[in-house]
């Protein structure tokens, strides 16, 4: 088979990790007959440097011709990066709002698993991570406060700042639906995050999801303020399997839950349409400090790679394939400077990507 994928390495380390989940994907390539054709376009910093926005029509366009999209990180560090001295719509970061909207990206998943070989990394005490744990945030990408209406202004002569957090009813039913679908994949429960003892928003959610739970009787549903999951993220991470919530606390959630599995960079993401056309990148940043050092670890965009080859081409052994010579590389002591424990063999970002293509 063949599959057209835009490929955006982005700012950063965004980059040096895309060369390495290319390398993987060629491999696959290889070994199971398939071919893998990518056409490069910038978004982000690189993208306002040379067109003075973060993200094209053109580049749009390009993406939304194509089988799926495979991304590295944008921005920098806003302190001392002249990409920020702009408005917020010209910063790099808008570029990834544009083309979520634009593609019609508006479910995230993002897994937190922790590997048993990187238990000792995970900032958690031993008799808290147990027998570790695997869970799966879905996070609404296109609605809520990064997408209402804002605006700053001076009212009674005080500056004041508006962000308006908004949701509809179809907006929630469609990644309420996702949800319990990938909930039906795995241990049948969702926990639906929200404040809905605060915000109309919430209230909404609420009633909504539990109309779509309605239709999945197998899954048990149980509902979570967002103070409270954060707090239950470090105390019994076992509990979650699949967790379901609105964008901002979907950001936020989801960073935690990265940190608590040792190292952010080792975990991908996806972000899917209604049909089978996602948006695939790590976790992380664009860790401008480590850039062009060849240190970061490659594994959370390999990981991303793998998500593409199982949601949006269906090529289930292939995913698997690629998940098992990343498990297969921690088993033999293999580590980038992240991830790295005594009696281990460190390696840069390129060895990383050489070692889990020669376990494919």
């Amino acid at each position: 088979m063949e599959y057209n994928i835009t490929v955006i390495p982005g700012d950063g380390i965004g980059p040096e990790i895309v060369r390495e989940a290319k390398k993987v994907l060629d491999k696959v390539g290889e070994v199971y007959g398939h071919t893998f054709h990518y056409t490069e376009v910038l978004m982000g910093g690189c993208s306002i440097d040379a067109y003075g926005v973060p993200l094209t029509e053109e580049a749009l366009e390009t993406a939304r011709k194509s089988d799926s999209v495979l991304l590295g990180a944008v921005g920098g560090n806003v302190g001392n990066s002249r990409w920020y001295d702009v408005a917020p719509n010209l910063r790099p970061e808008a570029g990834l709002l544009a083309i979520r909207k634009g593609l019609g990206l508006f479910a995230n998943i993002r897994p937190a698993y922790l590997y048993h070989e990187l238990a000792g990394a995970c900032p958690l005490k031993k008799e808290i991570i147990g027998d570790g744990f695997d869970m799966v945030i879905m996070r609404e990408l296109t609605g809520g406060l990064y997408f209402g209406e804002r605006y700053t202004k001076e009212i009674d002569g005080v500056m004041t700042a508006v962000d308006t957090l908004t949701y509809n009813e179809n907006e929630i039913r469609r990644i309420a639906i996702k949800a319990f679908e990938i909930a039906m994949k795995r241990k049948k429960s969702v926990i639906s995050v929200d404040k809905a003892n605060v915000l109309d928003s919430s209230r909404l959610w609420r009633k909504v999801v539990e109309e779509v739970a309605k239709d999945y009787p197998e899954v048990k549903l149980t509902h979570m303020l967002v103070d409270n999951c954060a707090m239950q993220l470090v105390m019994n991470p076992g509990q979650f399997d699949v967790v379901l919530t609105e964008n901002m606390f979907g950001d936020i959630l989801s960073d935690e839950a990265s940190m608590i599995t040792g190292s952010i960079g080792m975990l991908s993401s996806a972000s899917m349409n209604e049909g089978k056309f996602g948006l695939y990148e790590p976790s992380h940043g664009s860790a401008p400090d480590i850039a062009g050092k060849n240190i970061a670890n490659p594994i959370a965009t390999i990981l991303s790679a793998a998500m593409m080859l199982r949601y949006s081409f269906d090529l289930d052994k292939e995913a698997d394939a690629v998940e098992a010579a990343v498990q297969k590389v921690l088993s033999d002591g293999i580590r980038t400077v992240d991830i790295m424990s005594e009696g281990c063999t460190k390696v840069g970002t390129a060895e990383m990507g050489d070692a889990i293509c020669a376990r494919i």
